[in-house]
């Protein structure tokens, strides 16, 4: 495995630039419709110090006109956990359930000891070696790939607009990502690309007051190291919008325009009128009404793995304690690994010197040396809409088997809460009423739908 340089490219950028953002400053003050504006915003010059006037002045909107492609290549896994977190943009990543990842390589943090390099450098080998000799076995690469250390090379694509990688830039340099010499310098890089291509936008960036606050919340004396391995659910309601149904029920009912605030609470008295509205709601092609009521999970022993499956929904508030305060000892262990003695042995032993290592090695490198089958304890609060979408996916037979075991408990704890509104959720095959998988179905719908419509409907 031979070491290659991590980079970040602009790849693609929106063609009129400056030009539009400069547009979206004169717009509200001057006369004429939108493309007159934006063919009289020709000036580069001008356009430049009217975008750093107008976002100088808080009014940073302005620069959301303008979209970025990147590709960022061979760069740590770590670097894709840091980068999937920023929800205001879009990423596509190299699948590790499908592609072999044992000569992928790795990256190698700046270590400044020559032996504690060469040491480092050794762990890691070992750990691609545990992965190569696990799909030998026949243990699936979705399931082996749990033994791939955080430093592993990954390939993704992202596109954001300029307000928000002026946030991520701001993060990179200057926030929790400088502690990482490996994404400040991405940063830099990066910087220097985007300062090319619109210098009205990041030219003045150095010169800026940068206000990144990622202190972290003060822990009482005594309860830092107070973590135990007691066994816990994997999902924890912890708090939701009171009488979620009738909220839902009554703000579909608003939303007709037909109904006065007196008849609307007397429909929503009668709980079968109740039923019927919400399966029209989850059943609708714009279902609004569910957006006003949310849920609180507590998600326990994640993966690491399986937070990149969770953070991949966008419309979520989601906290992930930092990956250096990841505990080596705690794991995951699949089932097909659970079932070959061998490949077990092969397993605990690779998280058993993973955890050696961990705890010996410098503080820099610690978060690359944890395992993707380390876990994590994680907080997410989804309104129902975008649980309608998170179930429909990921409780689905296709979905990778570990979020989707946390998925489906998920959806048992919520019809458990709200039976009336979450009868209707499960997947697509079940809310949709046909399977949205093509060719890759997993050609068991009426089986799948009696294991979550049965005892619901």
């Amino acid at each position: 495995m031979n070491e290659i340089r991590s980079t970040v490219k602009i790849v693609g950028h929106t063609d009129c630039g400056e030009a539009i953002c400069a547009a979206g400053g004169r717009i509200s003050t001057l006369s004429g419709n939108a493309t007159e504006i934006l063919e009289k915003s020709g000036d580069p010059q001008k356009n430049a110090a009217l975008i750093g006037k107008v976002a100088a002045s808080g009014h940073t909107s302005v620069i959301e006109h303008i979209s970025f492609n990147l590709a960022f290549t061979n760069v740590s896994v770590l670097v894709e956990q840091f980068m999937i977190e920023f929800r205001l943009a879009s990423f596509t990543v190299k699948s590790r359930r499908y592609v072999d990842f044992s000569d992928a390589g790795f990256f190698t943090p700046e270590i400044a000891d020559a032996q504690e390099r060469e040491k480092f450098i050794r762990v890691m080998r070992e750990r691609f070696d545990d992965y190569a000799r696990l799909t030998e076995l026949g243990i699936p690469k979705e399931d082996a790939r749990f033994v791939l250390p955080y430093c592993f090379y990954s390939n993704f694509l992202c596109t954001l607009n300029g307000r928000e990688l002026y946030h991520v830039l701001e993060t990179m340099l200057f926030g929790r990502g400088a502690a990482y010499p490996e994404i400040k310098k991405l940063g830099e890089e990066l910087l220097a690309q985007a300062s090319e291509i619109a210098p009205g936008v990041f030219g003045g960036f150095l010169n800026c007051r940068h206000t990144v606050c990622d202190v972290p919340v003060a822990v009482p004396t005594g309860i830092a190291d107070a973590r135990t391995d007691v066994k816990q659910a994997r999902t924890e309601l912890l708090a939701a919008t009171p009488d979620p149904e009738q909220i839902v029920a009554r703000t579909a009912l608003i939303e007709t325009g037909l109904c006065s605030a007196s008849e609307i609470e007397r429909l929503i008295a009668d709980k079968e009128i109740v039923k019927q509205i919400l399966a029209s709601v989850v059943e609708s092609d714009r279902p609004r009404a569910l957006e006003n009521v949310s849920f609180t999970f507590r998600i326990n022993g994640l993966s690491l793995s399986g937070i990149t499956h969770l953070v991949r929904h966008r419309m979520q508030s989601v906290q992930i304690p930092p990956l250096k305060s990841g505990r080596p000892e705690a794991y995951i262990i699949p089932p097909s690994v659970q079932a070959n003695a061998q490949a077990l042995e092969i397993y605990t032993q690779a998280f058993r010197r993973a955890a050696d290592y961990h705890r010996s090695a410098p503080e820099e490198v610690r978060a690359y040396a944890l395992l993707s089958g380390n876990t994590l304890d994680v907080v997410t609060t989804m309104n129902a809409r975008e649980l309608l979408l998170f179930l429909r996916l990921r409780t689905c037979n296709r979905a990778q088997w570990e979020i989707r075991a946390y998925a489906v408990e998920m959806l048992m704890g919520l019809r458990a809460a709200a039976p009336l509104l979450f009868s209707h959720y499960g997947p697509s095959c079940c809310v949709m009423d046909h399977c949205p998988e093509g060719r890759l179905t997993c050609g068991k719908i009426q089986e799948v739908r009696q294991k979550f419509r049965g005892d619901y409907r």
